[in-house]
């Protein structure tokens, strides 16, 4: 004998209203993160990392706080890839400069065009990592900038090294000395270079090198 079943019930005026309210998730755009990313980079460089709240990076893109964590789970995620993101580009041309098999005033003369380049992209993250790397570099998640100082290091010293071997450059130089004063004589035009100034980055990179270089080239006897 057959059952009679109850006729389905239409679903809850208000269920059906909350189903109508929601809405396909969008995902950030990739130039929308890298606007933002910008912003965070000017207040970290400007205000330091501890001193950075997300509260003023929000502030300083116009938008809430909350709305920022829609892009990023935090402060410190914001910083690794602004500075990751740095390096990755540093690196990329330092290796195609160090691969091409110049001679060692050449590749001097390459390496600090390359890095008044960098300036010129990444200004704000360049005075971050000049300000803030010897602490962060502390935190697991940041030894990354260890590593990459080991790595600066050992090849300028060893273009260095490679020149005064070659006669290109001065016997009686010391190069640990000379490979501090060109590096700090490079980075820290981060703290006054702006991009669109009268100096394009590799106009600044020669005359740099024209200084630089003629004291620590070869004197002809």
């Amino acid at each position: 004998m057959p059952t009679n079943k109850p006729a389905a019930q239409p679903a809850a005026p208000s269920a059906a209203r909350s189903a109508a309210k929601k809405k396909p998730q969008v995902t950030p755009s990739p130039e929308r993160r890298r606007e933002l990313l910008d912003t965070a980079a000017e207040v970290f460089a400007a205000q330091g990392y501890n001193a950075t709240t997300v509260r003023k990076i929000a502030d300083a893109a116009g938008m809430l706080a909350g709305s920022l964590y829609y892009h990023f789970d935090s402060k410190e995620s914001m910083l690794d890839e602004i500075l990751s993101a740095f390096l990755t580009e540093l690196w990329d041309g330092y290796d195609a400069v160090l691969a091409a098999g110049l001679g060692p005033r050449e590749t001097i003369e390459a390496l600090v065009t390359e890095s008044f380049r960098e300036i010129d992209r990444h200004r704000a993250a360049v005075a971050i990592y000049q300000k803030e790397a010897r602490t962060l570099s502390a935190q697991p998640r940041f030894h990354y900038l260890s590593d990459s100082q080991v790595k600066f290091e050992k090849a300028w010293l060893g273009t260095l090294e490679r020149g005064v071997a070659a006669e290109v450059f001065r016997a009686d130089l010391d190069i640990r000395l000379t490979y501090r004063f060109v590096r700090d004589t490079v980075w820290v035009a981060a703290s006054w270079y702006r991009p669109g100034g009268q100096h394009s980055p590799d106009e600044i990179a020669r005359q740099y090198l024209s200084m630089v270089l003629d004291g620590i080239a070869l004197r002809p006897t």
